[in-house]
């Protein structure tokens, strides 16, 4: 099955990762972000578990870590001097069947947490929460990272999405220093849930790339924090995340389908579109009878339900997490 337009066309490959079976990973309300190394193995996290898990590019698990964290949420993938190392974005908190799919008790006061990891899961740095006085009322809740990296140029700073907590983006230095932060505030307004956040090194300048996910836009900074410009208006619903492949970039919609736009952030087509199966009681899942919220009956192939996580290979094919009970990682091949 082939979806996009005749001039962005993908092969869609259903149920492309193999996890391993087990309760955990059929009851586990998947959240994750997703990365594939310069190999070509995809990185993502387990439905479920606190596990870090590696599949080949023909979805086949290869291998996993388990890690002190509720969720990798945002996981951002960077090589310095040759070694690949993970940055984690950990909300803090995770739904839970043992608790009727809402979130554990308490959870709404923990904290989360950014740190960085070897491939096999060792901890190699930790970043402090901001030293900013919204913190002392609101839970610091961060939900994706991107570094700009000295390998395309930059000066290794470290930029932070708290997309669940208090709405702003924060920078630190390479050696994790606090610098400074954005709150949409000096640009098109207030971010509601900067739940995604890109530098796009496209052109000949980089730009940090930020979802402002409730406002259905996108903002755009330079690499200095200051406010450029924003999109989205008319023809985004829920970015939720970035990935870029030559003059193109993707944009993940939670509200079921991918976006792609151009080098001036114009729309081109949607891959994916299921925009109806969202206003379905439990969306992303399904409500019983009770009420309940079980796994939903509605996956189709060549349909999205809820893009999360997303990321593209060498060759310009995608992977896409999605946000349910259970998970769902597709891969949609260029070829």
């Amino acid at each position: 099955m082939r979806v996009g337009s005749e001039d962005h066309s993908y092969k869609w490959i259903d149920n492309w990762a193999k996890i391993p079976e087990s309760d955990s990973s059929r009851k586990g309300w998947a959240h994750p972000g997703i990365v594939v190394t310069e190999s070509g193995n995809v990185v993502t996290c387990h439905p479920g578990d606190p596990e870090v898990m590696t599949f080949d590019s023909e979805g086949n698990f290869i291998s996993s870590w388990r890690g002190d964290f509720a969720d990798a949420h945002g996981i951002t993938l960077v090589n310095e001097g040759g070694v690949e190392y993970l940055w984690i974005a950990d909300n803090g908190s995770k739904r839970n069947h043992v608790h009727g799919y809402e979130y554990p008790p308490g959870a709404g006061d923990a904290s989360g947490q950014v740190f960085k990891t070897t491939m096999d899961g060792e901890v190699v740095m930790r970043l402090e929460t901001p030293p900013l006085a919204v913190y002392e009322n609101t839970r610091y809740s961060p939900t994706t990272v991107a570094v700009h990296e000295e390998r395309c140029g930059g000066n290794g700073d470290i930029w932070v999405g708290d997309g669940y907590g208090a709405y702003y983006v924060h920078r630190f230095t390479q050696d994790g220093e606090y610098v400074s932060s954005v709150n949409g505030e000096e640009g098109a307004g207030a971010y509601d849930c900067p739940h995604g956040i890109f530098i796009d090194y496209r052109k000949s300048e980089p730009e940090l790339y930020v979802a402002d996910r409730a406002n259905a836009r996108v903002q755009v900074y330079d690499m200095e924090g200051g406010f450029r410009r924003s999109f989205g208006d008319g023809f985004l619903t829920t970015p939720s995340g970035f990935a870029t492949y030559g003059d193109l970039m993707i944009i993940a919609e939670l509200r079921a389908r991918l976006a792609v736009t151009d080098m001036n952030d114009d729309l081109l087509t949607y891959i994916g579109d299921n925009q109806q199966v969202c206003d379905v009681e439990g969306w992303p899942n399904n409500a019983n009878d009770s009420g309940q919220i079980v796994p939903t009956s509605l996956l189709e192939a060549g349909k999205f339900n809820s893009p999360h996580g997303l990321a593209v290979d060498a060759n310009g094919n995608l992977y896409v997490a999605e946000w349910l009970i259970g998970g769902r990682v597709t891969k949609l091949n260029r070829a």
